[in-house]
């Protein structure tokens, strides 16, 4: 089989009622293009399954995972299985605009981009639970990473293949894919698209994904500046520290030297605790950090389970 010009990788999630016009409107948007479909079920409870494996064509798999994993993982094992040239991202909820990809591809063939980003020109959700901490987000966002997009939340984007299977999504990063794409050198833009309110199901989202995202920003901080450097945080860190405990220690000799007695003064054990606090900071976590990435990536380990694989178009047995 030739290689597919766009690879359009779709989470799933208890979405039953959206899979019949999603996949309709997937295949009508995609009729001119050379594509494959990789709808990703994230442990869905529902009867979505059901509907993919009876709606798939012979352009479509689906990847059934064994339970939910999140909607992270769920784009990487979708990435890790596409072979176009051009692979694309979105959801399964019916609000992104699959009419939007054709142009979107075009923006990224003529004009040479890496990854042509979504922005929801017209959101159609709630201001107050919804728009409002999302425009928040977003100016956290870009305010600490530097990276100037508008619209962090939009799921719609088209990715070289190359960008998107170098990312490295792990742990709930999806968020910060933009990011991870311009740590990769990716050249990106952003475009207005179409937005729908949601018809079927509810939405996963809420204000309770908030301290996750600040949790996420933290570490993306540390992946952008200090990543390939880990030594610059944790011994700058570390070693601020152990001086300022040395200093302590020293002033605590000197009055023990001029005869004072120090013990029992609670100086004597912050002086103790900042010098081996400071040689933990420098150790534990660059250790930590070696542990995490040799054990998934120096195995070719994944962070996910694949349950099956449905090929559209073929008789199951």
């Amino acid at each position: 089989m030739a290689q597919p010009e766009i690879s359009v990788v779709v989470t799933v999630f208890n979405e039953e009622g959206n899979i019949p016009p999603l996949l309709e409107a997937i295949y009508a948007a995609l009729a001119s293009i050379a594509y494959e479909l990789i709808l990703v079920d994230d442990g869905s409870t529902d009867r979505s399954v059901e509907k993919m494996k009876a709606l798939a064509n012979e352009h479509t798999r689906v990847l059934i995972f064994n339970k939910n994993y999140g909607q992270t993982t769920a784009l990487a094992a979708g990435i890790d299985h596409s072979n176009g040239q051009y692979i694309v991202t979105m959801d399964g909820d019916l609000q992104n605009d699959p009419s939007d990809i054709p142009m979107m591809l075009d923006l990224a063939k003529n004009e040479d981009w890496d990854v042509v980003a979504g922005r929801r020109a017209n959101r159609q959700d709630g201001f107050v639970l919804r728009k409002l901490p999302s425009k928040m987000a977003n100016w956290l966002i870009r305010t600490t990473t530097k990276v100037y997009l508008s619209d962090y939340g939009c799921s719609l984007r088209i990715y070289k293949a190359h960008i998107a299977q170098n990312m490295g999504l792990y742990g709930e990063l999806h968020r910060f894919i933009p990011v991870l794409a311009r740590q990769e050198g990716a050249r990106m833009t952003e475009v207005d698209v179409k937005h729908h309110p949601r018809i079927h199901g509810t939405s996963k989202y809420g204000l309770s994904r908030t301290f996750k995202v600040i949790a996420d920003l933290i570490l993306m901080l540390f992946f952008q500046k200090y990543f390939q450097r880990p030594i610059h945080i944790f011994g700058t860190l570390g070693l601020l520290s152990f001086a300022v405990g040395v200093l302590v220690n020293i002033y605590l000799l000197i009055l023990k030297l001029l005869g004072e007695d120090i013990w029992g003064r609670p100086i004597l054990l912050v002086g103790f605790i900042l010098v081996l606090g400071g040689v933990q900071l420098i150790t534990t976590g660059i250790v930590a950090e070696i542990i995490v990435r040799t054990y998934f990536e120096s195995q070719n380990k994944k962070t996910y389970t694949v349950k099956a694989i449905h090929q559209g178009g073929q008789k199951t047995t």
